[in-house]
């Protein structure tokens, strides 16, 4: 068995799958739009056509799923955080900077006694993020 993430981004799932690129060195591995479904989609917004129907997002040995949902423009991301663990602090603090540039920091990044820094940030979609520097070995 195997459990994933999947992200329904309600209209923003283009814009998030570019930012996790040029934030986390993502990969989007499979993209599939709304307009190229064998069948019609019922319930969308006109214009949906264009919209991510199903994405796939490798994140290091990760592989994340996302969407735009019903393109309802409300995303929820509440009761969950992803993490990143990161080889050095020098990265988390670049990782958590770049997360944290438009959305909210929860934590700031700090020395913590499992971690030579740990922090949390909702990012620019409302994703918690919880970065981790993986302490020395």
């Amino acid at each position: 068995m195997r459990v994933q993430p999947y992200l329904f981004f309600e209209g923003r799932c283009e814009e998030a799958l570019e930012f996790y690129r040029e934030v986390l060195g993502a990969e989007v591995t499979m993209l599939a739009r709304f307009g190229e479904s064998p069948e019609p989609v019922q319930g969308m917004p006109a214009g949906f056509e264009n919209k991510v129907m199903h994405a796939n997002l490798r994140i290091g040995d990760t592989e994340v799923m996302a969407s735009d949902g019903r393109c309802s423009g409300q995303s929820g991301f509440q009761g969950f955080s992803l993490t990143a663990s990161v080889a050095s602090v020098p990265e988390a603090e670049r990782v958590f900077a770049a997360l944290a540039d438009g959305g909210q920091v929860q934590m700031p990044l700090a020395k913590t006694f499992w971690a030579p820094c740990f922090g949390m940030v909702a990012d620019r979609f409302g994703v918690s993020w919880m970065v981790m520097a993986m302490p020395e070995k």
